[in-house]
């Protein structure tokens, strides 16, 4: 069961396939290479936290932009998985598998980034209601304002 929206993203998912990949391979590297291998860690982990984060903003602007975050995390990682080959620390099937994951993370991302799709929690989850969906809240009835619309006389419940 999937409790918040960017997990029920494909590209949230193989992004995590990927994080425990590098992470695999990267238990291996030290020595000489031990930047790249921070590198590597660090740049993989930064794509399924900045998709998880995009996801949750109100606007498509905003989402966009940590969608192009997380797309240039995989450009990064494709590139580290490069300079691990030409310094001998990374054969180049072991890059090959690595790369296919990070092919299909450009390409989902950059198709979400320029689309308004999203996978979002139902704001009733969290006992908010937000009916203009923007995530800021501006629109709840909550207790305190249907106790004071009701003080007030108002029969009418809507912000």
């Amino acid at each position: 069961m999937h409790a918040f929206g960017h997990e029920k993203l494909d590209v949230y998912q193989l992004s995590l396939q990927y994080v425990a990949w590098a992470s695999t391979y990267c238990q291996g590297v030290n020595g000489l290479h031990r930047h790249a291998r921070g590198q590597l860690l660090r740049a993989s982990q930064s794509v399924p936290m900045n998709i998880a984060e995009g996801n949750g903003k109100g606007t498509q602007k905003d989402r966009r932009r940590f969608f192009e975050i997380a797309r240039g995390s995989a450009l990064e990682c494709a590139a580290i998985q490069d300079v691990l080959v030409v310094t001998d620390a990374m054969d180049a099937a072991q890059s090959a598998e690595g790369k296919a994951m990070l092919v299909r993370i450009v390409s989902m991302l950059t198709r979400l980034g320029a689309k308004s799709l999203m996978a979002r929690e139902a704001s009733g989850e969290y006992a908010l209601v937000d009916n203009d969906n923007d995530n800021d809240n501006d629109n709840e009835v909550t207790p305190s304002t249907v106790r004071h619309r009701l003080q007030a006389g108002s029969a009418e419940l809507k912000p």
